[in-house]
């Protein structure tokens, strides 16, 4: 008997090994994830924690609307587990991209459940009737101040062609489709673009599924309080210091949840190319409303806007980040960030 128990011990001690799971193969491995662009990133990485591994195709100060795919993309797109995009015709790339990349993974889109805004006729008849509305009084303004609209008007021109976009020669808003992309520009459709990348990753990963969402209850909290913290930055600006001139059209959520009235000479995206006329007739309207300062952009050239602010005394309020965080040293490395950023540089320079 004790002859067997040895034989049995011994030949467990040989087949133990061999069978035996290692105990790194018995936790799953990082998810390879694949975000379009930073802030899908950032949101992803603060969900998934060390349980995620990251690669985000456009960086911080990276524009997703000029961007084009690189070889190195297409190789982390075809080992991903997960890609992320924002959707909304955002990644006009995306299509090519994946199918160069025979991606096999799961995608999911963070807009998924998030009432967009439309970009259409009527808004465009809206804005021009706004403008027109101001001619009056714009000319009334040009009189007093004695300048000369019509050569400042071919200074706009000769400004507008020198940094014309080679790859886009129309400007159009519908670049994007119907529907305005820039839904991260809401803290409440942010709650969204959370819950959906939550969702997917303890699809993917039931084990940790309790760390993604005690992950997200937190994160929902700060988001939250953020947009309480600049519901009330806003609260005391008057009326009249509501209108905001950015670069290109981007903010169109963040105005509809703080009561504010963004214009812009570019249309949905930075390949967009603002016309002359668009140029004059912002022009005009900055000065009939007598706007004090105008915004440039992380991802945009400033040189259109700066020509803009010496046309009609405006000040350059700051650097506001639309679809883009910053480097890590900058102001705005996080969505939090970003977002705290942005309401704190406009309310500063909006407040009376």
């Amino acid at each position: 008997m004790h002859i067997r128990r040895s034989f049995l011990t011994a030949i467990a001690a040989i087949l133990i090994p061999a069978f035996a799971v290692p105990a790194a193969a018995q936790s799953r491995q990082p998810i390879k994830l694949v975000a379009s662009f930073s802030i899908l990133g950032d949101m992803v990485q603060r969900i998934g924690g060390k349980h995620v591994q990251v690669t985000t195709l456009v960086g911080a100060n990276g524009d997703t609307h000029v961007y084009r795919p690189t070889p190195a993309a297409a190789r982390a797109v075809s080992e991903a587990d997960l890609l992320v995009v924002n959707g909304l015709k955002f990644e006009g790339w995306l299509e090519r991209l994946i199918d160069a990349s025979d991606f096999r993974g799961t995608q999911i889109v963070a807009t998924e459940g998030i009432a967009p805004m439309s970009y259409d006729a009527a808004d465009q008849e809206h804005a021009e009737h706004d403008a027109h509305g101001h001619e009056e009084h714009g000319r009334a303004e040009h009189d007093e101040h004695g300048h000369d609209e019509h050569g400042h008007e071919e200074h706009a021109r000769a400004e507008h062609d020198e940094h014309r976009h080679e790859e886009d020669g129309h400007a159009d808003h519908h670049d994007h489709g119907v529907f305005d992309p820039h839904a991260w520009q809401s803290l409440s459709n942010a709650v969204i673009y959370v819950d959906n990348i939550t969702a997917a990753l303890a699809k993917i990963d039931p084990k940790n599924a309790g760390v993604f969402y005690r992950n997200r209850r937190a994160y929902l909290a700060e988001l939250q309080a953020l947009d309480a913290e600049i519901r009330k930055s806003f609260a005391r600006l008057p009326e009249s210091s509501r209108t905001i001139v950015t670069s290109h059209d981007a903010f169109r959520y963040f105005g509809r949840d703080y009561g504010l009235n963004f214009v812009a000479p570019q249309g949905l995206s930075t390949e967009s190319e603002a016309s002359a006329q668009d140029v004059v007739r912002l022009i005009r309207q900055i000065r009939a409303q007598r706007i004090r300062a105008v915004f440039v952009e992380n991802v945009a050239d400033p040189r259109l806007m700066q020509r803009i602010a010496d046309e009609t005394n405006a000040a350059i309020g700051g650097t506001l980040y639309p679809g883009a965080l910053s480097g890590p040293n900058g102001p705005a490395p996080t969505y939090l960030d970003m977002m705290r950023h942005n309401a704190s540089t406009l309310a500063e320079a909006l407040a009376p």
